[in-house]
């Protein structure tokens, strides 16, 4: 093999007994002597541990960097932020919509770039670059494929094993694409959360030459098994990621492939109005307004993206090979661009009582590059060894979304199907009573429930809960008309409305403020009404336009205890804006202590506060172990005049509103909300307070979230567990005197 490059790591791939192949100009290994099959297995359970040096590094610094890169990459470049996000997937297209190449692109410090293409592109693309390069000034582009080794650690023992061999520094944020710098052994190690595998626990380690195989050796040394490009392949494949001049590049009839054929390009082409004309634009809009018109099948587009990129499972014997012909019928409609037979793991049980076995079998799958009208589920045929053999398309061969595994997707697996009770009516009912006696008496008394949102309320407000307050409806609404009245659309009312005044009365005491909506029915609606108000509130002068959502929004992350709700995937959803910037929700995390990732950082907070200037702060998380500042953010946004929401959440901890705890409003808090169930003895509801005074003019936002309540959230406000919640907030404020009353109330009931 005269005349190809070997990585730093040649000489330990030969001591372990290595397959040698030539790969894009390379000596590098095909697998080692336990073979691709138990390598792809040793990876999906334990982890794995790949030289990629062999692929192309190049590093992009200069003040034009970042505009050179928005123009000659699909992604935007621009978003890329080391504190959160340092690495992402893009492509190098051409001017027809084609790729060039796919690549990766890191940032570890702020003052440059790492690319990292393909290394049997790496000349073609160095010279793509080169060529663009003489339009930008103040931009440096370096080859250092030679100088920078690199390293992928992946599978679900991967951090295990970096956590026991990094010194200084801290491994990524738990969040794909999330980049560090550590220390291992003296030796400066970049750190990314990526990978070309699916595991969802997966890291790419940049090191310098001369302390690659240090780190090499640590890592196998903590259980990691060397893995060659075979089952780099096999298991790339089961994770439907594309390799150029297979699922890019050019299609066997010799046509180019549209970069939006590939389904990853939906993460790695943007049309950010950062990135001006970059390269190839206009046909990457046509091919994406294709798309969109195809994913809701109207297919008058189609001749712009006539073909995509598509997982197929094989259903009947044989292995699909790259070029295999695609049928429908009797119609060929398309090829095979990867397939093999890959290995998995057999599973014990389902859902989270899955476990896997030291078992395994062998599937066949496949990507396949075919017609755009084909759905999932659709059967075709694929031509093997001049035989017809089943297969259907699939959604995906596997899911990366529960670690610490990669769970493969079979296509034929089937749920056990749970049995029902069977039995005429009356045995069905006495079998319900019976249960529910039961589970009630194992709940209440033979077990310790351990679960904060899993309160068990008391006697009495359980009672209460099952009374007839006004049997369902009493919805109310303040009129103008009537002078602020508080109007009742329905009659035989006036029991359940002097429940809630008293309700109200009680819950303002015990928040210490002067507004209370007690209607709300969990802390996620009392969130999303929040959420809505501020929206409504934001856009009161202008009642015809668009409404603008919601530009910034500070919160923990959910990774790092922060609550669902005021999450972009939960009720933050569809309120919060999209930063131009990095095209994602507008939300920036609470940073936290390296020291303690329970307690917010505040200094490095109110740094955060001045940069971004969010519309909304939102405190509050699932596990408190210390107060939140929220007295000392309150003095930053008025000293510095920021206009900014605070809102306490406190769904887990509002009933530990008091001077022994936190006492959200008296150190500065707008809104307070929460869940009556968990720390608070009541109900399963929620509440929203606020300490808005009606010349303010922030009590505006308040009457927006009472309407937003209603009609808005709520018709029927659950009027029995309102009753219920009243008791429980009797007897959280006046302990003693319930005891009291419970006996009476329990007397009363025998």
């Amino acid at each position: 093999m005269s005349g190809l490059k070997r990585t730093i790591f040649y000489d330990r791939h030969v001591a372990l007994g290595a397959k040698i192949v030539e790969f894009g100009g390379w000596e590098m290994p095909i697998f080692y002597p336990a073979g691709i099959l138990e390598e792809h297995l040793a990876t999906r359970k334990k982890a794995g541990l790949f030289d990629v040096s062999h692929m192309g590094r190049f590093i992009v610094r200069g003040s034009g960097a970042i505009k050179f890169l928005q123009h000659v990459l699909t992604n935007n470049a621009e978003a890329l932020n080391i504190r959160e996000t340092g690495a992402q997937y893009t492509l190098i297209p051409n001017e027809t919509g084609g790729a060039v190449d796919d690549a990766y692109l890191y940032r570890f410090v702020e003052e440059e770039y790492l690319l990292v293409v393909n290394a049997a592109n790496r000349e073609k693309d160095w010279d793509h670059l080169n060529y663009h390069l003489k339009d930008f000034q103040d931009v440096e582009l370096i080859d250092k494929t030679s100088d920078i080794a690199m390293l992928a650690l992946q599978g679900p023992m991967s951090r295990y094993i970096m956590e026991k061999i990094i010194g200084p520094g801290r491994l990524p944020e738990p969040i794909r694409n999330a980049v560090s710098i550590v220390n291992i052994s003296g030796a400066t190690v970049k750190l990314a959360r990526t990978g070309y595998t699916g595991e969802p626990l997966c890291f790419e380690l940049f090191i310098s030459r001369e302390d690659a195989l240090m780190v090499w050796d640590q890592i196998i040394v903590k259980g990691a098994t060397p893995i060659g490009l075979g089952a780099r392949d096999t298991l790339r494949l089961e994770a439907g990621l594309p390799l150029y001049g297979h699922e890019l590049g050019i299609d066997p009839d010799g046509k180019e492939i549209p970069i939006i054929a590939c389904p990853l390009a939906k993460f790695a082409v943007s049309f950010s109005s950062l990135k001006g004309n970059f390269i190839g634009r206009s046909e990457l809009i046509k091919q994406q307004n294709a798309f969109k018109k195809i994913v809701s099948r109207d297919y008058s587009l189609i001749n712009d993206m006539p073909r995509m990129i598509k997982p197929i499972a094989v259903a009947g014997r044989g292995i699909a090979r790259e070029g295999a012909k695609v049928f429908k019928g009797n119609k060929q409609v398309g090829y095979i661009t990867s397939g093999t037979m890959v290995p998995l793991w057999t599973v014990e049980g389902e859902g989270l009582a899955s476990s896997q076995t030291e078992h395994h079998q062998l599937r066949s799958i496949c990507l396949g590059y075919i017609d755009s009208d084909i759905l999932e589920d659709e059967k075709l045929t694929i031509e093997i060894r001049g035989k017809a053999v089943d297969a259907v398309v699939v959604k995906y061969h596997m899911r990366s979304e529960a670690p610490p595994y990669a769970r493969p997707i079979v296509f034929d697996h089937k749920l056990t199907e749970k049995e029902l009770p069977s039995g005429d009516t009356q045995s069905n009912v006495l079998r319900l009573l019976e249960k529910t006696l039961e589970n009630t008496i194992w709940r209440q008394k033979s077990c310790i429930n351990l679960i904060p949102s899993e309160m068990t309320i008391s006697p009495m407000a359980r009672l209460l809960s099952v009374m007839d307050p006004a049997f369902r409806y009493a919805e109310h609404k303040k009129s103008i008309a009537f002078y602020d009245a508080d109007i009742f659309y329905y009659q035989g009312t006036d029991f359940i409305c002097k429940v809630e005044q008293m309700l109200e009365e009680e819950m303002r005491k015990f928040l210490g403020c002067d507004n209370v909506e007690t209607r709300l029915i969990s802390g996620q609606m009392a969130n999303t009404a929040v959420f809505s108000a501020i929206v409504d509130f934001i856009n009161r002068a202008d009642r015809k336009s668009e409404p603008r959502r919601i530009r910034q929004v500070m919160h923990t992350h959910i990774g790092k205890g922060g609550h669902l709700s005021a999450q972009p995937m939960g009720a933050l959803k569809d309120y919060v804006a999209r930063d131009p910037k990095t095209e994602r929700p507008a939300v920036v995390n609470f940073p936290v202590l390296a020291e303690n990732p329970f307690k917010i950082d505040v200094a490095a907070t109110l740094k955060l506060i001045d940069e971004y200037r969010p519309e909304l702060i939102i405190f509050g998380k699932s596990m408190v172990i210390h107060k939140e500042p929220v007295a000392e953010i309150r003095q930053f946004l008025n000293a510095q005049a920021i206009k900014s929401v605070l809102m306490y959440d406190m769904a887990h901890v509002l009933g530990l509103i008091g001077s022994h705890f936190q006492q959200p409003f008296s150190e500065g808090a707008d809104i307070v909300t929460g869940s009556t169930h968990k720390t608070f003895f009541g109900t399963q509801r929620g509440i929203a307070g606020s300490n808005f005074k009606e010349n303010e003019e922030l009590y505006t936002l308040w009457e927006a979230l009472v309407r937003r309540t209603f009609p808005g959230s709520v018709s029927n406000h659950h009027l029995g567990t309102e009753l219920g919640l009243a008791g429980g907030l009797y007897h959280l404020v006046n302990h003693a005197l319930f005891k009291g009353l419970l006996f009476l109330c329990m007397g009363a009931v025998i």
